[in-house]
């Protein structure tokens, strides 16, 4: 089960920003831990990533491990950056069975407070993102008549979940309705779109998000976060890393449309902000 021999995985947003101890910590990303997981099943990597040193930590890990991983500088709200990216992954392997969109950033504020400018550069890297990739994707996938494309959502695109970050939430609902209706248009040609939707989970992103939205008290931001989860803590990276797997895997081949939710139980919950 869950064999990805050869099959070639883009992913977009796979940097590390630092070293992990070991394959399992929580010190990965989801976009590393994701990557290492594919290669692990034996799909070949290639990855654009905004910084290219911290993509290059990903590579070196996948590579120690046996794998195949090569990356490059991209930006992936600017169609030239992710078309360039496309066509280095066309021009080393001739195909892209899988697509992986894995970047975004939360900015804290509500509509009276946001600033249009952070507005529209939320729109870019929670939105814009996915709809460049999978323009630049989708008609190769389509020739090929065959392609798994995953986005990473959030449930804050499902329900609030305790901040204000109106254009993240607005961005991550926006991203399930694209998969959803692209889902549909493509599913006669051989190509199956999902979301899979993170909930609360502790990587080096989560340290970041506390100078945000917890003025820097890391302690206290995962606290209260592990509170809200009805299973009393935070998921990691590989939770979601494992759910791309399986979401991408010949098993999952009638699975085309969905937002798969790992998230601990919080959107079942009757409100634990």
């Amino acid at each position: 089960m869950l064999d990805l021999t050869n099959k070639i995985a883009l992913i977009i947003g796979l940097g590390q920003q630092d070293q992990p101890s070991s394959a399992q910590d929580s010190t990965w990303g989801i976009g590393a831990a994701t990557a290492f997981k594919l290669a692990s099943r034996g799909a070949k990597i290639f990855g654009g990533n905004r910084s290219l040193a911290s993509a290059e930590i990903t590579r070196d890990r996948i590579r120690a491990a046996g794998g195949t991983c090569d990356v490059v500088e991209t930006n992936a709200t600017d169609a030239e950056s992710v078309t360039a990216l496309v066509e280095a992954c066309m021009k080393k392997h001739g195909r892209i069975d899988i697509l992986v969109n894995n970047v975004g950033r939360s900015e804290p504020g509500c509509p009276a407070s946001m600033s249009e400018e952070t507005w529209d550069a939320q729109m870019e890297v929670n939105l814009k993102s996915v709809y460049l990739a999978c323009h630049c994707v989708l008609p190769i996938m389509e020739a090929q008549k065959s392609g798994a494309i995953v986005s990473v959502g959030s449930i804050a695109g499902l329900r609030y979940i305790g901040k204000a970050q109106i254009a993240y939430n607005v961005a991550k609902a926006a991203l399930l309705q694209f998969t959803s209706a692209t889902a549909v248009i493509y599913a006669e040609r051989g190509v199956r779109l999902n979301a899979v939707v993170p909930g609360l989970m502790e990587t080096p992103y989560t340290v970041q998000m506390a100078s945000r939205y917890a003025d820097g008290d890391y302690d206290a931001f995962k606290a209260t976060r592990d509170a809200q989860v009805p299973m009393g803590r935070m998921g990691d990276a590989w939770d979601v890393a494992n759910t791309v797997v399986f979401i991408v895997s010949d098993e999952a081949r009638y699975i085309t449309g969905q937002a798969i939710v790992v998230d601990g139980g919080i959107t079942s919950s009757t409100g634990r902000t």
